[in-house]
């Protein structure tokens, strides 16, 4: 049997005439150049992704959701899809007829989803963060190189015109030499919360959720409204917190730009709140809610180290001197502090500014050396069918969230300067934090 990707790589080499039905019309996909795509996690994020790839061309074969409340206009939209609760037994059945699959659920889910998937030889565009642990960035990022399939993860800024400037800005010096970036975020207050103890009692379970399969690898602990559908992400054993919400959107640019490779030391520093610590310990079960956490990058070739400062919270860095009064940072961002100069930009590759105002004249000097991107999630398709890999896919995006989650183990000890060989995934100095580099699952999930 010739598989479906090298048919359709070979299939672009050849002259063949067919008929117009085949092909597709003017403006249309040919069927048989779609992808087949199952949906894991069909609600919020989720359903916006299964959207953004049926908006490309796609063909949404399968659905899949543990809860059917905030599915339901995923649902509604490709009513004939086939609806499954449990992506275990969509994928052993699905497997035939779907080339790929969209993963789009809580942080906790996406390495098993994802490696199941990898393993029967689909291509996988994953949310982000890629993974809840570091260990299973790794083992994603090698297993994608394993198998030879299509990956994609949801920072979706990586495929703007902003975030092409700020590399071709950086590496042309327009700034000069980058010793220091701040990067920050307003979550997580505003959305969800952190810093809380653990609720206690239960909510009745809605008809329309599988709680059970909604926690998956996650330790049983009783429902509550508290956590689902949208306050999961400031539970450790759920979501990933600030950092994990939004680093991949926003550490990706100094990451990319800078090249930054595995940090040597982390560090964090969390204000006190009364509800944070009981008996002198921080509280396991819930993110701090606000947090700065140093990174240490070593020096690569002729570029120097680099120290990277996360301020999450509504934490923000000190406003540069050289912006006016009328002039803000953005509530999301990154500030580039060079030798020359200063810039910054927003979330999502937001269009960077520089500082002061007339080095801009000597950025329209710099050439444009990077190719544009088609679309993020158009760029994964493309991937799919044989063609130039997606720019995020899991060989750059599995070690960016190493470096993101490898923040939120140092909110394990705050205050604690963390030694960190990123190689052999391992603290130096503090062995007994170890263990949070990966985490046991529930029996009956795997990784």
């Amino acid at each position: 049997m010739i598989h479906r990707r090298k048919f359709l790589a070979a299939s672009a080499l050849s002259f063949t005439i067919v008929p117009r039905h085949v092909l597709g019309g003017k403006g249309q996909t040919a069927p048989s150049e779609r992808v087949n795509i199952g949906g894991i996690g069909a609600g919020g994020q989720g359903g916006g992704d299964i959207g953004a790839v049926a908006a490309n061309g796609a063909n949404i074969v399968a659905l899949c959701d543990v809860d059917e409340r905030v599915a339901a206009g995923t649902f509604k939209r490709f009513p004939k899809a086939r609806r499954y609760k449990d992506f275990r037994v969509m994928l052993e059945k699905e497997s035939k007829n779907i080339d790929a699959v969209t993963v789009g659920t809580p942080d906790h889910i996406h390495a098993p989803a994802t490696m199941m998937a990898m393993r029967l030889g689909k291509h996988v565009y994953c949310e982000k963060p890629l993974t809840h642990t570091i260990y299973e960035a790794r083992q994603l990022t090698l297993a994608a190189k394993k198998y030879k399939v299509a990956t994609q993860m949801g920072n979706q800024g990586h495929a703007t015109e902003g975030a092409r400037l700020t590399n071709e800005w950086i590496q042309a010096g327009t700034i000069g030499t980058v010793r220091e970036v701040h990067v920050w975020t307003d979550r997580a207050g505003l959305y969800w919360p952190q810093g809380i103890a653990t609720p206690t009692g239960s909510d009745p379970i809605p008809k329309e959720l599988d709680w059970d399969l909604w926690l998956g690898p996650a330790p049983k602990r009783p429902y509550l409204s508290t956590y689902v559908p949208k306050m999961w992400r400031g539970w450790w054993d759920f979501g990933t917190g600030a950092l994990g919400d939004m680093g991949c959107h926003i550490i990706d640019h100094p990451v990319w730009a800078l090249q930054l490779g595995h940090p040597t030391s982390v560090e964090s520093r969390v204000p006190f709140v009364g509800s944070l610590f009981k008996d002198n310990k921080i509280n396991r079960d819930s993110f701090p809610h606000a947090a700065i956490t140093y990174f240490e990058f070593p020096a690569r070739g002729k570029q120097p180290a680099v120290r990277m400062t996360w301020y999450d919270g509504g934490l923000m860095p000190q406003k540069p001197a050289e912006m006016s009064k009328q002039q803000k940072l953005p509530a999301n961002g990154v500030l580039y502090v060079g030798s020359k100069g200063k810039m910054f930009h927003g979330s999502h590759g937001g269009m960077p500014q520089l500082l002061p105002g007339d080095l801009i004249d000597a950025a329209k000097t710099v050439p444009k050396t990077m190719a544009r991107s088609v679309g993020h999630h158009k760029e994964w398709l493309v991937a799919c069918k044989g063609g130039k890999k997606a720019i995020s896919d899991f060989s750059y995006s599995g070690p960016l969230t190493e470096i993101v989650l490898l923040g939120n183990l140092g909110l394990r000890a705050p205050g604690r300067k963390l030694m960190w060989d990123g190689k052999n995934m391992k603290i130096t100095n503090a062995a007994e934090l170890n263990q949070f580099v990966h985490k046991e699952y529930r029996k009956g999930w795997t990784l």
